[in-house]
């Protein structure tokens, strides 16, 4: 079994505000043998994000494997709105790049 970064798999790692309150982070893959790949690697699950961003699993608000469109998608709830006093990324945009660097096991 090797490992790959998951940026080397995904065709798209982006995050983005979901609302005032939420950050929402993309993962679309190149294709679906990628995609199929890292979903069976369960290297990206709730907990593993949740625990990748140091968040607690109550601000998760949805995981979803979109299989039409070979995506990854999940929310969580800002500590405070987009654009309050002290908010660092009001588009919430810069926040995706802990995922770049997650190692998939891949079966050879």
């Amino acid at each position: 079994m090797k490992t790959v970064k998951l940026v080397d798999l995904a065709k798209v790692i982006r995050s983005k505000n979901a609302g005032p309150d939420k950050i929402t982070f993309d993962i679309i893959f190149n294709s679906r043998e990628n995609y199929e790949a890292v979903k069976a690697s369960k290297a990206l699950t709730p907990e593993t994000v949740t625990k990748l961003f140091n968040v607690p699993m109550e601000r998760l608000s949805d995981f979803v494997e979109f299989d039409p469109a070979c995506a990854i998608k999940f929310t969580f709830y800002r500590t405070s709105p987009s654009g309050s006093p002290g908010d660092g990324d009001v588009f919430g945009c810069q926040q995706y790049a802990p995922l770049m660097d997650v190692e998939i096991p891949i079966q050879e």
